[in-house]
């Protein structure tokens, strides 16, 4: 089952998952109607409904559930960002604990951005956490799930890095502003991007769902993570844009403005690495960040 499974990443997944053979669920607010590889039941994220007798049985429990932080952090979007998380769990801990036959496996997602603006320190799973506003909505989010008394269901946190596919994402809107001319340095381009490819990052969801030895708290990301100047200097040359206009911290913060978001998601970054990923040998599919952006953007 996936809650909150109808976005960029949930779609991947369940494509991936229905490939795999199994029969997919996705709790939604807006259930979509006709065929496809997803069944959808209504949910409002928040509280218990009928969709909890298809958690009871299930092979496993993925929540993807939580409003975007691509807004402007207001006091009313800073409140829907935490209470979307928070009480999904909540929700989703209720339900399983009501199982007479709870699912083997709960998968939750979290993000780097716990680590907060890290520099080029290297962060593993073991790394500081920050002390913004992001890192206080990731810290109150695993918390939450610590919080859960699921004794029959193994439990593994996700924090996702920027996943890069086809049809959606933050990567869709690089690509929007490259084509615009707009595809250039952002702020300093040294904070790092911790990246990784949608297709590596389902096999991720699959071996927290199937392997009985992954367990805990995982960065979910790329061994090779790259600056921003690397970054934009590769999506330009797989879309064969030859240049793009360095944007200032003063010109991001302006158009964040008008763009209606937050300037410290593309002006802050950290140096992350998938360690417990790589101790256990998972094998990436998806290492070079050049050829990654040239496959997805069908660019050679």
């Amino acid at each position: 089952m996936l809650a909150g499974g109808s976005g960029f990443l949930g779609t991947a997944l369940a494509a991936d998952l229905a490939t795999a053979g199994y029969e997919v669920v996705n709790l939604t607010r807006t259930p979509r109607t006709g065929p496809g590889v997803v069944q959808d039941l209504r949910w409002d994220g928040r509280t218990l409904g009928p969709w909890v007798e298809v958690v009871d049985g299930a092979a496993a429990v993925v929540n993807l559930t939580g409003r975007s932080v691509d807004c402007r952090y207001t006091a009313a979007n800073r409140r829907e960002i935490v209470e979307s998380r928070v009480r999904s769990v909540e929700a989703i801990g209720g339900a399983i604990r009501g199982c007479v036959r709870p699912p083997s496996a709960w998968v939750q997602t979290g993000s780097l951005a716990i680590y907060g603006d890290a520099g080029d320190r290297v962060c593993d799973e073991t790394a500081p956490h920050g002390d913004d506003f992001s890192v206080d909505v990731c810290e109150r989010w695993e918390a939450k799930v610590e919080e859960q008394v699921t004794p029959g269901t193994r439990r593994t946190i996700l924090r996702i890095g920027f996943a890069l596919g086809r049809g959606g994402g933050a990567l869709e809107k690089l690509v929007r502003l490259a084509r615009l001319g707009l595809g250039g340095t952002v702020g300093s381009g040294r904070q790092y991007i911790s990246w990784l490819h949608v297709s590596d990052l389902s096999q991720m969801f699959r071996w927290a769902i199937e392997r009985e030895d992954v367990h805990g708290t995982y960065n979910a990301t790329g061994p090779t993570p790259v600056t921003n100047a690397t970054f934009m200097r590769e999506l330009r040359r797989a879309l064969g844009v030859r240049f793009g206009p360095p944007a200032p911290a003063l010109a991001v913060r302006l158009g964040a403005f008008f763009m209606r978001t937050e300037p410290s998601l593309a002006l802050t970054g950290r140096r992350c690495v998938p360690a417990r990923f790589t101790r256990q040998g998972f094998t990436f599919e998806h290492t070079d960040v050049s050829e990654a952006l040239a496959g997805l953007l069908e660019v050679s």
